[in-house]
């Protein structure tokens, strides 16, 4: 498809929405990761409820999925899905976090296109973009339609309220916060712009769109953005800039029934988390296994991205690749992980603490607001030893008061629902 194609006049979407009763088509891209497809699933049912199509391209295997719900999808463009992220191949942060960019790059040349099909597939009226698919990103500001971008993750936005993102430093007040934040902030800004920018624009370009200096001046095309988050966990700021929408946690599991071996496991219960991104994060349920039976609690450990075999389960505890958290978070007392938003967001909305061993990417600055809202603790991976995991889990219980009114913060910003809004708005003529 050209840039042009598919594309329609504001009169023209206007005539549109009146002769569909005010309904409308929403074309949801997520990039091929299952932590930034479950977010974006209950806000397409929300405005499927109000009788509008969403429509989603996502991961291959998690189609069937989404049909059990009554949610239509289609499957990425095979190969952007094949381009994986491998940063646990690196042994330090700075490349780590390279390697990821570079994996964000390679795949936006496979999104365009892959998009652009799509608008003439399905001709929407809004279209709804993961914040990592820069190429679709491109598309859609280039294709004239009304567009949101939705982030799982906190935004890397400078804020003169907040440190800056990307280090996992906590807030410091005062002078000397004030000088820290800016000369960390300016010079790692610096970095990420000198790596990716250029990648961005090149793609910009192609599609006939102005250069950009920054990574923040791409996450300010976009009419609306969606953050997946609230203050209460998020640091508050006064300059959140006016495309921003704060929603709260969203998230979603396929859906299964809760394990019938579940009601065999004593209490207190810990639930045990890897990501379902390959990463460096293995030991950690090695350690939980290890070191948290020994204490009195049962352990559901769920591997994801690791094979469940690699893991010794003492009696009493359990090792899958997967299993419904939903339930298990009825119970469980604590949850421990490599502090993804997924499965960080969704323990805090159900009032349960959390211990956060980060790994990398994101991770570092999601365990530093756990600590900051005393909702949890934040255990280095170096420090990572069975007695000192025992006993972060022994005060992360303690701080279960933090966990609830974090979770009341997400209930108030709305979820679903005000995404579900955010879009509505936006495509009214």
């Amino acid at each position: 498809m050209g840039t042009e194609t598919g594309t329609r006049t504001r009169g023209e979407r206007a005539t549109h929405w009146g002769l569909s009763q005010m309904k409308m088509n929403v074309l949801v891209y997520t990039s091929p990761a299952r932590g930034h497809l479950y977010p974006v699933v209950p806000i397409a049912s929300e405005l499927s409820k109000r009788g509008h199509r969403a429509h989603i391209v996502t991961l291959a295997g998690e189609l069937e999925h989404l049909a059990q719900i009554g949610i239509s999808s289609s499957p990425i463009d095979p190969a952007v899905e094949r381009i994986a992220i491998e940063d646990y191949r690196e042994r330090s942060l700075p490349r780590a976090g390279m390697s990821v960019l570079k994996t964000f790059t390679a795949r936006a040349a496979g999104e365009a296109p892959d998009l652009a099909r799509g608008i003439d597939d399905h001709n929407p009226d809004v279209l709804l973009i993961d914040v990592n698919c820069w190429g679709a990103a491109t598309v859609a500001e280039r294709s004239g339609l009304p567009w949101a971008m939705y982030s799982p993750y906190l935004l890397p936005l400078p804020s003169r309220d907040a440190p800056p993102f990307g280090l996992g430093l906590a807030p410091m007040n005062g002078p000397v916060g004030r000088v820290r934040d800016a000369i960390v902030g300016y010079g790692f800004r610096a970095g990420f712009d000198r790596t990716v920018m250029p990648a961005i624009n090149a793609l910009r370009a192609r599609h006939g769109l102005p250069e950009l200096r920054r990574y923040s001046d791409v996450l300010a095309r976009p009419p609306v953005l969606l953050a997946l988050t609230a203050e209460g966990f998020e640091y508050p700021r006064s300059d959140w800039p006016a495309n921003v929408r704060l929603i709260g946690a969203v998230n979603w599991s396929p859906p299964l029934p809760a394990p019938a071996w579940l009601d065999e496991l004593r209490d207190p219960l810990v639930l045990v988390t890897c990501s379902t991104e390959r990463q460096r994060d293995k030991r950690l349920l090695h350690v939980s296994l290890e070191s948290l039976p020994a204490t009195g609690m049962s352990v559901i450990a769920t591997s994801a991205a690791h094979d469940p075999d690699q893991f010794s389960a003492p009696p009493g505890s359990r090792v899958v690749r997967f299993v419904p958290h939903e339930p298990i978070l009825q119970r469980a007392a604590c949850v421990v992980c490599h502090g993804g938003m997924g499965i960080t967001q969704k323990a805090l909305a159900a009032g349960v603490p959390v211990v956060v061993v980060p790994c990398g990417r994101d991770q570092l600055d999601t365990a530093c607001r756990v600590q900051s809202a005393q909702a949890g603790v934040r255990l280095s991976p170096r420090r990572l030893t069975p007695a000192r995991l025992a006993a972060a889990v022994h005060t992360a219980i303690e701080r279960r008061a933090g966990a609830l009114c974090v979770g009341r913060a997400y209930a108030a910003a709305g979820g679903e629902a005000a995404g579900a809004d955010a879009i509505e708005a936006l495509g009214r003529p």
